[in-house]
């Protein structure tokens, strides 16, 4: 089995990866380069092996190559980024997993595991940019408007459910304690923040929304708290978005997704009001109204690690809990008349409502992608069929045309007789629970004669008190 990892075996399997592979000897130079890294960097194995490491990377030193830390200090460097100017002069940021290669107890090289992470630092950088651009800064360099947020008016629905959040939003609109919401995917969380900052003392202020899954946790620290020059090779003095949404709100979705060192430092800034830029010494006060929200139920994020225990009693001061689609009552009929006639002035069609076969089917669907999940297939349907006037079961995707057979089929099945007398002995019998067993009570909350009950009681062998009046 052992010439399966012949050198060159190796090097040939090492050629396929997607991640670019450098190996350094001993004395820093380059030995092994693969297909990969070429790519990454604009460079042939031809211009690079038998080189110095730091005269390929200019821009690195003893300190700030990861390949040389290791081979310096013999220990394993995983998941750092690094910046660097490469060879010919390009801006390249990889993320770097650094290995020591040893033989019999001795340090003979170094081995690198390097994705490009170029796209996604310029990406990152172009985020804090833009969201500093839509702020409204009021001071004396320049002003800019901020673009116009939700408020509970754009909360859709009727349900006690729903009129129980609106009633929570606006209360919790008044006070400037961190917030934590809580909802499955697609039941309308950043909507809900939106409305928690327009209708408080910040509105006008910065509301900035970051999702904590949606970059590379080695990018969102400096993303939130902003860097500064030489805290990493190639970093700059960029502000983050604490100190851009300074005055007004930070929402932090998905916030279980976020490194627990990182969350412990989102702890600080709560406690404190104070921010430290990556690589800075000196502190700087921010007032920022923290908002959270997660998929995840709060409970089981802590038990699994995913959120911390002091930071979620911190966020939980004012709890917001977002109820399912399909446990808002008849909500769904409500929503789908909003976003059809939202599709109806977006795409100039005409359709007007629901079949009423449609509303049965929706009602008893469990939508478990919630109102996301209406809103998408709505728009598929006016998109899909353009000349109708109202939404039909033939229109509708397959998995919920199911939903429509099963639905007749049930009512197929139904023995009505069965099902009046079933509800008949329900009722009686929980009457007579409520009544304490007292016939004649029973018989006039169920707004029947006392003989009847008598009757029905004899009929379908219900179990009577003995001392029932």
């Amino acid at each position: 089995m052992k010439e399966i990892f012949f050198k060159e075996n190796i090097f040939d399997i090492l050629d396929y990866l997607e991640e670019g592979i450098q190996i350094i000897d001993q004395k820093g130079k380059i030995i092994y380069f693969n297909r990969a890294a070429q790519r990454l960097e604009g460079l042939s194995s031809e211009m690079i092996l038998g080189r110095d490491l730091l005269e390929i990377y200019p821009s690195l030193s003893l300190e700030t190559s990861t390949l040389m830390r290791v081979l310096k200090e013999g220990k394993s460097i995983f998941d750092m980024e690094q910046t660097f100017i490469n060879y010919k002069g390009h801006k390249i940021t990889t993320l770097n997993t650094s290995l020591p290669i040893k033989s019999m107890g001795k340090m003979i090289g170094a081995i690198e595991i390097a994705r490009d992470r170029t796209k996604v630092r310029e990406l990152s950088e172009k985020i804090v940019d833009l969201q500093s651009e839509l702020v409204e800064k009021t001071t004396h360099k320049h002003k800019k408007k901020q673009r116009n947020l939700f408020t509970t008016e754009d909360i859709v629905g009727e349900s006690l459910q729903i009129l129980r959040v609106k009633e929570l939003v606006k209360r919790a609109a008044k006070v400037d304690s961190p917030i934590l919401v809580y909802g499955e995917t697609g039941t309308g969380k950043e909507l809900v923040v939106q409305s928690i900052h327009s209708h408080g003392n910040r509105k006008g202020k910065p509301f900035i929304a970051q999702n904590c899954a949606a970059l590379p946790n080695t990018l969102l620290e400096g993303i939130l708290f902003g860097t500064t020059k030489g805290a990493f090779t190639g970093s700059e003095n960029r502000e983050g978005l604490f100190e851009i949404a300074d005055g007004g709100t930070l929402f932090l979705d998905e916030i279980n997704s976020m490194p627990l060192e990182l969350q412990a430092k989102i702890l600080r800034v709560i406690q404190d009001g104070r921010i430290r830029r990556v690589g800075a010494t000196q502190t700087k006060d921010v007032d920022v109204r923290i908002v959270a929200a997660m998929n995840v139920l709060p409970e089981i994020a802590v038990e699994t690690k995913q959120l911390r225990r002091d930071l979620y009693y911190r966020l939980g001061v004012i709890h917001i809990e977002l109820p399912k689609l399909k446990e808002r009552d008849n909500d769904v009929l409500l929503l789908s008349k909003h976003f059809i006639d939202k599709m109806n002035n977006k795409y100039g069609t005409k359709f007007e409502c629901l079949d009423e076969a449609v509303e049965d089917v929706f009602l008893s669907y469990d939508w478990p992608g919630n109102i996301r999940e209406l809103e998408n297939m709505l728009e598929s349907v006016v998109n899909l069929y353009p000349e109708f006037k109202k939404i039909e079961v033939d229109h509708l995707p397959k998995h919920l045309r199911k939903e429509v057979k099963f639905l007749i089929e049930e009512v197929k099945n139904i023995d009505l007789d069965k099902k009046i007398t079933e509800l008949e002995i329900e009722l009686i019998s929980k009457m007579f629970i409520i009544c304490n067993g007292n016939v004649s009570k029973t018989a006039k909350n169920l707004n029947i004669p006392r003989q009847t009950l008598q009757y029905k009681i004899k009929k379908y062998n219900i179990d009577m008190p003995k001392n029932g009046q």
